[in-house]
């Protein structure tokens, strides 16, 4: 009997915010709102970005001044607002201004120049029309003459100037020692941080109620950590004259997201891996962890991922591929002579007149379990993630162009449906959220994708959503995204819309699609299933099939019985209860991300070990060495 996996939390921080309880869901669908649910949405904002602080039961001003939330929110707001999802890029990131991009020159010195260089040692293999002459025992004279290579420093404008940023002033590595790491293990901390916390219960009991070797953990991104304190600073340091660090080295790799959180927020001695498949590199990762917790392997696993690309080394990376919406072609694509700060906001626009992707950033954790222990811990369900398909695209002429392998993935995964809900709720209660890239490439294959698999199964109008128009494309988390924001339909009753694009390309198939530029009403449970959509550089595709949290409930209830429901509905109300607790702390900025730096760190002459088990102090159960043979036909 396969275990079902569940989603039992989920957190993280995006352009649109906090992920965990909605918060990140609940900014694109804003004006959508309770009056009560908007308000404490801008206020986690508001906390979020030094914009508010609260103090003594009351919230406090950028002045430090007692203020009501609604005088704090009427003067905040349109801040708040302009200052989260895609926008022009600030400088937290780089000046767009001056970018650097210097130039390799030669010239011809008719005179002798003379300088004095500091340096501990003479330079080796001096050229011949060098003359040297030691002034100290630091100091040196140099004389030269005719021909040079030298390098000009030129400052340009940023020929790409949108992305889809952390809201402004948001900073996780002041939330705890950061210890110089890269943006994006900073914030891993806070994500993972908040998705163990968003479940209401606590980690120590969680783990507590596994053997440590039934915990997993999956988590990576797609590029590595590029800023300075990862490989970008690894490769540019030696050639501009900066010291490369010990910790540069280490700190790049694409998997230290998951590292990080075994070392500094679980202590985790379970399963741990991060795939790497370009922008299906989170759905790799859903698909290891899924597969665990169906097979018994796994009871737990965390799974997430984390990119920072907003750095104008990759921005020019993937600008030179023609990938992204370049400034010149969006004033083209519109008729403009400036853009405007309205204008950067909309240069996303999935399955519309476009140009290119928009770059961004997001860390995004999911807490899974086994349908088992959910009920046994009296975990919330969020929805459960049954299967996830992966397929490459077999022989291709670019390594960059979509190829068939997505047809497999999709197919699948809408046959998985029918198969476990039928062809109705297939049809009429089923939706996709698309890769939906915002280039004139992806709009016309995807949309032959999905619109291709809708008719083989009969879908007249399958609802499509693409939540990049918001958010951009944070590379091998937008897997992530998709899920996280996915689970608000199932809250609020709303598909965002795809608000960016005014009018659908001509050129792409929709006949047997549903593309809306508004956001669609479908109730609470309208919909019995999501897939997500991911096509990725090098053939890298994947689809995963998510369930929704009545669905979930009817199958749980299905396996386990009444009686097994109503014991798990007593532990329920505890959890949130506590999840509450834990949210509205957020929201008032009080809470701090899980770092265990130095924390019970255990050596093998710590360990207890027998032919039978590995007992580990600090944890409750033991590591079983009963491994039956899996080939006993064979012996």
């Amino acid at each position: 009997m396969s275990q079902l996996p569940v989603i039992v939390g989920f957190g993280g921080i995006s352009p649109a915010g906090r992920s965990s309880f909605h918060h990140g869901f609940r900014r694109l669908i804003l004006d959508k709102l309770e009056d009560s649910e908007r308000t404490e949405t801008l206020l986690d904002l508001a906390t979020l970005m030094g914009l508010a602080s609260f103090k003594d039961n009351s919230f406090i001003d950028q002045n430090g001044d007692t203020t009501s939330v609604s005088d704090l929110l009427e003067a905040i707001r349109p801040q708040i607002c302009n200052s989260t999802l895609i926008r022009r890029i600030e400088k937290e990131c780089f000046d767009v201004h001056k970018v650097t991009f210097n130039k390799p020159a030669k010239v011809n010195t008719e005179e002798p120049i003379s300088f004095t260089l500091r340096t501990r040692h003479l330079p080796l293999n001096t050229p011949e029309n060098w003359e040297l002459k030691p002034l100290s025992a630091t100091q040196v004279e140099v004389t030269l003459k005719g021909d040079l290579d030298v390098i000009f420093p030129d400052f340009q404008e940023a020929k790409v100037q949108s992305a889809g940023q952390l809201p402004t002033g948001f900073k996780p590595g002041k939330l705890y020692q950061s210890r110089n790491h890269p943006r994006n293990l900073q914030m891993t901390v806070f994500s993972a941080s908040d998705a163990v916390q968003s479940s209401g219960i606590p980690w120590d009991k969680i783990a507590d109620s596994v053997r440590p070797d039934q915990i997993g953990v999956y988590a990576s991104n797609s590029i590595g950590q590029l800023d300075d304190f990862g490989f970008g600073g690894l490769t540019k340091y030696p050639s501009i004259g900066k010291r490369t660090t010990s910790k540069q080295m280490p700190l790049g790799y694409a998997q230290m997201p998951a590292d990080f959180v075994n070392a500094y927020i679980l202590g985790s001695v379970g399963v741990t891996g991060g795939a790497l498949g370009a922008c299906a590199t989170y759905l790799y990762n859903l698909r290891s962890a899924v597969n665990d917790i169906r097979s018994g392997r796994r009871k737990v696993v965390l799974v997430g991922g984390s990119d920072a690309p907003v750095t104008p080394e990759i921005i020019e990376g993937f600008r030179s591929m023609g990938a992204l919406a370049e400034n010149k072609d969006l004033l083209a694509l519109d008729g403009l002579s400036e853009l405007s700060a309205d204008d950067y906001r909309k240069v996303c626009r999935p399955f519309g007149n476009n140009c290119g992707f928009t770059i961004a950033e997001s860390s995004q954790f999911t807490l899974l379990m086994s349908d088992d222990l959910a009920l046994e811990l009296g975990a919330d369900i969020y929805g459960s993630v049954p299967e996830v398909f992966v397929n490459a695209d077999g022989h291709k002429k670019s390594i960059s162009a979509p190829g068939i392998g997505n047809y497999i993935t999709l197919g699948k995964a809408a046959a998985l449906v029918r198969s476990m809900l039928g062809e109705t709720s297939l049809q009429q209660r089923s939706f996709v959220q698309a890769h939906g890239t915002s280039t004139p490439q992806n709009r016309v294959t995807e949309s032959h994708v999905i619109n291709q698999t809708a008719k083989a199964f009969g879908i007249q109008d399958w609802n499509v959503a693409a939540l990049k128009c918001f958010l951009g494309h944070s590379q091998g988390t937008a897997g992530g995204d998709q899920l996280n924001l996915s689970m608000g339909v199932w809250k609020y009753g709303y598909i965002p819309g795809i608000l960016t694009t005014t009018e659908f390309a001509s050129d792409i198939h929709a006949s047997n699609l549903q593309l809306n530029n508004k956001h669609t009403e479908v109730g609470a449970q309208g919909m019995d299933s999501v897939i997500l959509n991911s096509k990725g550089f090098g053939g890298n595709n994947a689809s995963a099939v998510v369930l929704a949290p009545h669905i979930t409930r009817q199958m749980l209830l299905k396996r386990h019985g009444q009686a097994a429901i109503d014991r798990y509905q007593d532990k329920l109300e505890i959890t949130r209860e506590t999840a509450a607790a834990y949210d509205q702390d957020s929201i008032k900025g009080l809470t701090q991300p899980i770092y265990l730096y130095d924390h019970n760190v255990l050596a093998g002459e710590d360990l207890d070990i027998s032919d039978q088990e590995i007992k580990l102090p600090g944890y409750s159960q033991s590591v079983s060495l009963d491994v039956s043979n899996p080939y006993e036909d064979m012996n």
